[in-house]
């Protein structure tokens, strides 16, 4: 089949899915104010397939077959590179900023090819293929949902007081199984095709039932996604230049007893490989994260410089101190999303993934960073990012000489070009989006103190920390 275009893409979300806002069913999310924008922001994975400029990039031709590169299966470094540079042009087409639709899904497809290749039944790798091929053919979006409610998070999954804290099964037919639960921060399943579930967390021996992974289309009876109302506010595009035309959905995701057939189940009981399934999916997931934060990290710095020049102090000392930080925190982030590519590690079925080691370090930086460089940016462009005029204020026509006069910048910087940028940057900082996007730099893909787990167990694997003590122990003399 043909890849879609954005128009088809659009008009295969009309099938009757279940999704809840602000305590109503929405019968179309295209139409819908806030899931329509989502959806239209979405669609963007689709129309850069078509754009001449960077077709070579997004589509793939393979055996006479045209597909989307985010399903080339990584098998080298220049697929990892390849697929990040995609990932880039996507996340800065028309400003968006924050993810897309299709590089959620293949993660986790990646992961489950590479956990299923090792397991001693053939069967769910067989499964995993064919559903890789029918997402891959129909050109489909995939939504990913991990985290689990957790209830109480001292105490695993079958020591919950309500063991529906964790999704399990709940019973097996002959066909299937039925599962029930809440899966949390599902990021574009309103307007995904399928949805894939994977556990989150490593399972003990007995928790058979909660080491599940499956993959459902998303207008699966008793599957609801309950849409969260966060960031709905006005969108005047003058204030809001981002959020006007741009939306990520996130649902918690209820499973109410729903069926799930045998082609689709993944996983089913095999708790030795949950933890190694949750764990190989971030490996993938967080080279995403960081590759679709590299324009946003550049647009910070780029817009401390605009401002700076706009205020007239891009010549103070201070200033350029946080240029040079700001060139520091992006270059970084860039030469270590480049490397965890080119250090990729070989899965058993011959596919690669991004050196997790090197992965998690770019991630933790750019966490760790991301609050300082936003502080830094608001600081060089001054309170007006919160006391300036509303676009109600410029159409008027006895206000707005007031504020053409007095919101002046430097000379030859009239008050529209420096409130245009001030607005922006009010949007990517300092709105309902600048809080968004610092929530998502400290949980998104992973928390600080996971992070920080995966660098410690992937130094120690990897054998780091044999090499640094076996050099420290040879150069001391012991």
């Amino acid at each position: 089949m043909p890849l879609m275009s954005p128009a088809q893409y659009l008009e295969s979300l009309k099938d009757g899915r279940e999704v809840w806002y602000r305590g109503q069913r929405i019968d179309d999310i295209t139409t819908h104010p806030v899931m329509g924008k989502a959806a239209r922001h979405a669609a963007i994975d689709y129309s850069v397939a078509e754009d001449p400029e960077h077709e070579a990039l997004a589509v793939v031709e393979e055996n006479g077959q045209r597909y989307s590169r985010y399903y080339k299966i990584p098998t080298s470094a220049e697929d990892l590179l390849k697929r990040s540079a995609l990932i880039e042009i996507c996340t800065s087409e028309g400003d968006t900023l924050v993810t897309l639709i299709k590089e959620i899904g293949t993660d986790a497809i990646f992961a489950l090819l590479a956990v299923t290749a090792e397991m001693d039944d053939p069967i769910y790798h067989e499964r995993v293929q064919a559903f890789y091929e029918h997402c891959r053919d129909n050109d489909f979006a995939v939504a990913v949902a991990q985290s689990d409610a957790k209830g109480d998070r001292v105490k695993r999954p079958s020591a919950q007081a309500d063991p529906d804290m964790y999704l399990r099964v709940v019973e097996r037919r002959d066909d299937g199984v039925v599962v029930r639960g809440m899966k949390l921060h599902t990021s574009i399943s309103t307007n995904a095709h399928e949805v894939i579930v994977l556990p989150t967390r490593a399972m003990g021996e007995s928790e058979g039932d909660w080491s599940i992974a499956f993959a459902l289309p998303i207008n699966t009876p008793g599957l609801k996604l309950l849409a969260s109302p966060f960031g709905d506010g006005p969108d005047e595009p003058g204030e809001h230049p981002i959020t006007s035309k741009h939306k990520m959905m996130e649902t918690m995701t209820v499973f109410d007893d729903v069926f799930v057939p045998n082609d689709r189940i993944f996983l089913n009981g095999e708790t030795a490989e949950a933890g190694t399934l949750a764990l190989t999916f971030v490996e993938y997931h967080r080279f995403t994260a960081v590759s679709y934060k590299l324009p946003l990290v550049d647009a910070l710095g780029g817009c401390a410089a605009v401002i700076a020049d706009y205020n007239g102090i891009i010549g103070a000392g201070h200033v350029r101190e946080k240029f040079v930080e700001l060139i520091s925190y992006a270059e970084i982030l860039r030469a270590l999303t480049e490397k965890a590519a080119e250090r990729c590690i070989p899965k058993p079925n011959g596919q690669v993934a991004p050196d997790p080691l090197t992965v998690n370090i770019a991630k933790s930086h750019f966490a760790h960073g991301y609050h300082r460089a936003v502080q830094h940016v608001q600081e060089i462009a001054g309170g007006l990012l919160v006391t300036g005029p509303g676009d109600e204020d410029w159409e008027s026509e006895e206000i707005r000489p007031f504020l053409t006069k007095y919101l002046v910048g430097r000379d030859g910087v009239s008050a529209e070009q420096r409130m245009k940028m001030m607005n922006f940057i009010r949007d990517l900082t300092s709105s309902d989006y600048g809080g968004y996007q610092e929530v998502l730099a400290i949980h998104a893909e992973g928390s600080l103190e996971a992070e920080k787990l995966q660098i410690f167990r992937a130094f120690n694997q990897g054998g780091g920390a044999r090499r640094v003590v076996g050099l420290a122990s040879r150069m001391a003399g012991l």
